[in-house]
């Protein structure tokens, strides 16, 4: 990437969405403003290339990343996406965004994320393992249970975490179940962690149509993304009485105003791979997804969905970020004039590494806790932190995602004054 293009991105590439929510954020910060450029600097960014033999002797190439946002706070978190579409730009956003995140909800720890330019669905099982154990291997000189923790993400799951942790700790010579999370129960991985981040959405949206006085009885969704968040979330909605209307992944959308029988469609996903095809609802053109008639908006799948003029077309009360970077700063402004209440990502979606961080913490201690425990846990951290961030918003009368920010960069901000640079 050019200095030029870091320095001046496209104003709704991730990056830039990302600087443009800093700037917004700027006047709230008081005396720490004069570290704000700290938030607007990666501390550190990994170019690597993956190497493989392939099933038929050839050998392709790779390209790998590993951004490092900032470590004033605690050792780097953020996960690792498979996708063709990955870029050194969108890395460094989403290791940006899980700062801001993991300061939000108070866990000890600053921000990374990874991602190899691939498409998982072309490769064979084998192919996967070797791109991803040359990957860790590569990364290594930078991760660690103390310096860097990887953790599932788009298209990546347990398995591959496994793989990473068994490649890390063959290297270094020793078990490291600590150096990922979202790994196998029994590799050291917790309880509750498939289902967090879904249920993140759902306890943080709950809170929010509570406070709204939209009751979730009847209440209709619509959920872009099908995936571990999207679906997760739409279950626990459906449980709680709402209509899940519509539904929208990479392979078409779906819709019944009826509602949808949320237990068939994710017994289809997992079947077909996809939610087209699925004969329990009609299928619409995948535009027409963003004017469903619908009460609570879902975003569940990648960064950059909601532009602004989609945002004029929406019918919901409430946006639900599954997703990190859904929406644009400028459909952020449009949702605001038309008093469309946005749960942004750094709040809404941090039940999955808030459950990361006790599954880490159990790892350390080799003792584990039950998924009572760990579901009563996240609700009260992420519910807290949701009442801290609505606090700030009432406070200064802005909206809940410059909030977030306000007390999540106060908290990074500190940390750096505090410890000083050096040398």
């Amino acid at each position: 990437m050019s200095d030029l293009s870091y320095v001046n991105p496209g104003p709704e590439s991730a990056w830039g969405t990302y600087l443009a929510q800093v700037d917004r954020v700027l006047p709230y910060l008081g005396s720490l403003s004069r570290w704000a450029e700290t938030l607007k600097r990666p501390k550190r960014a990994l170019i690597v290339d993956v190497p493989i033999e392939m099933d038929d002797g050839t050998v392709r190439h790779f390209e790998g990343y590993r951004v490092q946002h900032n470590l004033s706070r605690g050792p780097g978190k953020g996960g690792v996406r498979y996708h063709p579409d990955v870029t050194l730009e969108e890395v460094m956003a989403l290791s940006a965004w899980m700062t801001v995140k993991n300061a939000a909800v108070n866990l000890p720890y600053g921000g990374a994320k990874g991602g190899i330019r691939v498409d998982p669905r072309s490769l064979t099982r084998k192919e996967l393992e070797r791109v991803t154990r040359r990957y860790t291997s590569e990364i290594g000189i930078i991760i660690g249970p103390q310096q860097d923790i990887p953790a599932p993400d788009v298209n990546t799951n347990s398995q591959v975490m496994a793989w990473m942790m068994d490649t890390y700790s063959v290297n270094v010579g020793a078990t490291s179940t600590g150096v990922v999370t979202g790994k196998p129960l029994d590799l050291g991985g917790s309880l509750g962690r498939v289902k967090a981040t879904g249920r993140g959405v759902f306890v943080t949206g709950r809170e929010a149509a509570r406070r709204l006085g939209l009751s979730l009885e009847g209440a209709r969704i619509a959920v872009q993304g099908f995936g571990n968040v999207g679906s997760v979330a739409a279950e626990l909605f459906a449980q709680a009485g709402a209509r899940v209307v519509a539904v929208q992944d990479h392979s078409g959308t779906v819709y019944a105003p009826g509602g949808l029988d949320v237990g068939a469609l994710q017994a289809h996903v997992r079947h077909t791979g996809g939610v087209a095809g699925w004969h329990g609802a009609e299928p619409l053109p995948a535009e027409q997804f963003w004017d469903v008639p619908c009460d609570i908006l879902i975003p569940a799948a990648l960064e950059g969905q909601i532009t602004a003029e989609r945002a004029n077309r929406l019918h919901a009360r409430l946006v639900l970020e599954g997703a990190n970077g859904p929406t644009v700063p400028a459909a952020d402004d449009v949702l605001r004039e038309r008093n469309v209440l946005v749960v942004p990502d750094v709040i809404c979606n941090a039940g999955g590494v808030t459950v990361s961080y006790f599954e880490w913490v159990q790892d350390f201690s080799s003792f584990f806790w039950t998924e009572d425990e760990i579901n009563a846990r996240l609700d009260k951290i992420v519910g807290d932190a949701l009442a801290t961030i609505w606090d700030r918003a009432d406070l200064h009368r802005i909206p809940l995602r410059t909030a977030a920010f306000a007390v999540a960069c106060e908290r990074i901000l500190s940390a750096r004054q505090e410890r000083g640079l050096y040398p």
